[in-house]
């Protein structure tokens, strides 16, 4: 773990001791909570990555409709090592000059996550399964096959009529 890691762990403890002992943390309070207490300064690359992080959120959100009717998010990012750093470049579906590449790059990224998402989450689900045995087992079904089309439903009806 990174000095810094070890740092916010050593501040969140005594934020838990001093603030708060409900064992629900949030990250803004505690955030505050640091940054007023002068536990947490942040460095000027620290203050550009928020705000970069508040502009690829904006991107994030942005979503249009397609003459059928779907809503679809206008902005794809593609994450890549540059150096030693992780970047995203994002574009926007719209854009004539933005090449597919990058669209089915972004897409093969997305599903990437998603399958990540999926294993945690089997993960997550086996282990409090078997840490509680006495109780029914939590299923989580992971084909979303039937969920996707049922949400598509209303679009196709559209392009049939």
């Amino acid at each position: 773990m990174s000095a810094y890691a070890n740092e916010v762990k050593a501040y969140l403890e005594r934020y838990q001791k001093e603030v708060d002992g409900s064992g629900l943390l949030d990250p803004h309070a505690v955030a505050e909570w640091a940054y007023r207490k002068g536990l947490h300064k942040p460095s000027i690359s620290t203050v550009i990555d928020a705000i970069a992080a508040d502009i690829s959120k904006v991107f994030r959100e942005e979503y249009r409709t397609d003459p059928s009717g779907q809503r679809y998010r206008a902005k794809h990012a593609v994450r890549s090592k540059q150096g030693g750093k992780t970047a995203s470049l994002w574009a926007d579906i719209d854009d004539e000059r933005a090449p597919r590449e990058h669209f089915a790059r972004s897409f093969s990224q997305r599903r990437q996550q998603i399958v990540g998402d999926c294993f945690q989450l089997k993960t997550d689900v086996d282990v409090y399964n078997d840490k509680n045995p006495a109780q029914p087992p939590i299923q989580i079904p992971l084909d979303f096959t039937l969920d996707v089309e049922e949400l598509q439903l209303p679009y196709k009806r559209k392009k049939a009529a």
